[in-house]
């Protein structure tokens, strides 16, 4: 067994999310501050792991008093809670270039178990850098009153101005050294 140490591309990669806004239609958002690095050996896929870093304050939907009010205490609490990780335990294999990978996702000091349906993109050498690359796509939905992130308003016609449920989407891109 020959397990990688790799590095995510953080220029090169994408952590976001998308929740419903009254009810009716999607808002998508990002992070632009993360770290985080993975393992894993070709041969044993199953083997790998991966820790990723994610700066709370860097949350970006595009609007920027929406931006304040999602790094308030309303929700991320990001003065106070400025990290989000998440720290994988297990990898599964579904089918060929299909995994799942279960690990611990914290956001303001609560963990919970999420589950990372991942699909593995290949890998091809960087024809700048000559190093190599590796890409990964991977999806999971949350309740974000899971990890105590509860503030909402009723709406006249019923139902509340931001969903509960919590759309992640991951593409990310990682290399190591030729």
């Amino acid at each position: 067994m020959s397990i990688h140490e790799w590095t995510l591309d953080t220029s090169h990669s994408v952590i976001g999310f998308w929740v419903r806004h009254l009810m009716i239609s999607k808002v998508r958002g990002s992070f632009s501050k993360w770290s985080g690095k993975l393992a894993f050996d070709e041969a044993s896929p199953t083997q790998g792991h991966v820790e990723v870093q994610i700066e709370a304050a860097s949350i970006d939907t595009q609007e920027a008093p929406r931006d304040a009010h999602l790094r308030s205490p309303d929700f991320l609490d990001a003065e106070k809670f400025p990290k989000l990780t998440f720290k994988s335990s297990t990898v599964e294999r579904v089918r060929e270039k299909q995994y799942r990978v279960t690990g611990e996702l914290t956001i303001r000091d609560v963990t919970r178990t999420v589950v990372l349906e991942v699909e593995d993109g290949g890998r091809t050498k960087h024809p700048m850098t000559g190093d190599l690359r590796a890409g990964f796509s991977a999806h999971t939905k949350l309740l974000r009153s899971d990890f105590g992130l509860t503030w909402n308003a009723l709406l006249e016609t019923g139902g509340v101005a931001v969903s509960d449920e919590v759309h992640i989407e991951l593409e990310l891109q990682a290399f190591r050294a030729a």
